[in-house]
């Protein structure tokens, strides 16, 4: 692996690097509303750390939290938990080993606080990682949830509880039994993406109103119905996105459920 170093953000530098690929906060209002979340938990814990190389450039980044204010469905009080694990679009920066020395210094850093363990959630396909990265560096699957997600743990503690899955999810998900209802979380960059299209789209093409929900907190995030905790669209009381989609996406999507 090429020389790299760890930068731990902060809201005084979190600009200067941006998040997921967005660095400019006047041409994306996304990144702006990521800042302002990252600074206001912050002090509850919540950390980033950027992977670069030696000459500056970007390689990729770890997002993680105290498991109580976790912005997914999840009973993780006592460990940190991982939100997202972001690496470079350019292909020569995959397989370097990157993702997983930002999992090692999450690693240590819950080893320091004295926490139970480290977990995440995960799933094969678009925006998170799956199993792989996690199982090799000791993780095991501690809990699933429809319709494939699973929650990986390492622990810490030989005799400390396994996280899980809010058990409610399917309750909560009878609160949008009518309509499009569209919910989402600063937490996630790309929740912000092509969601106006969407709503627009909704309207103008199949003549209905999509309620917006902005998740307001930790709280709003751990009730949500979906496993991936940010981003949710359900449509007459059924999950049709499970993660941010291009409002294409979503026209094949209603095509397939009108």
């Amino acid at each position: 692996m090429d020389e790299f170093k760890i930068i731990d953000l902060t809201p005084d530098n979190i600009a200067d690097y941006g998040v997921c690929g967005y660095k400019d906060a006047k041409k994306h209002p996304e990144l702006q509303k990521k800042i302002d979340w990252f600074t206001q938990y912050y002090p509850k814990g919540l950390r980033i750390k950027v992977i670069s190389s030696e000459k500056g450039e970007y390689k990729g980044m770890l997002e993680y939290i105290p498991g109580e204010y976790a912005h997914r469905p999840v009973d993780a009080r006592g460990y940190l938990f991982i939100h997202c694990i972001f690496m470079g679009f350019r292909k020569e920066d995959k397989g370097k080993g990157y993702g997983s020395a930002l999992i090692e210094a999450c690693i240590d850093e819950a080893k320091e606080a004295g926490m139970d363990g480290v977990t995440v959630v995960t799933r094969k396909g678009s925006f998170m990682a799956d199993d792989d990265i996690y199982i090799k560096l000791g993780f095991e699957v501690v809990d699933k949830a429809a319709p494939d997600f699973h929650l990986c743990a390492l622990k810490l503690k030989a005799g400390a509880g396994n996280p899980s899955f809010k058990k409610d999810m399917s309750m909560s998900l009878e609160k949008y039994q009518d309509g499009l209802t569209i919910l989402r979380s600063p937490q996630c960059p790309y929740t912000e993406k092509n969601v106006n299209a969407i709503i627009a789209t909704a309207q103008e093409k199949y003549h209905i109103t999509a309620k917006l929900i902005d998740l307001a907190d930790a709280g709003a995030a751990q009730d949500i119905p979906n496993p991936f905790g940010t981003f949710c669209i359900i449509y007459n009381g059924k999950i049709v996105a499970h993660h941010p989609i291009s409002n294409t996406r979503f026209e094949n999507i209603m095509k397939e459920n009108l």
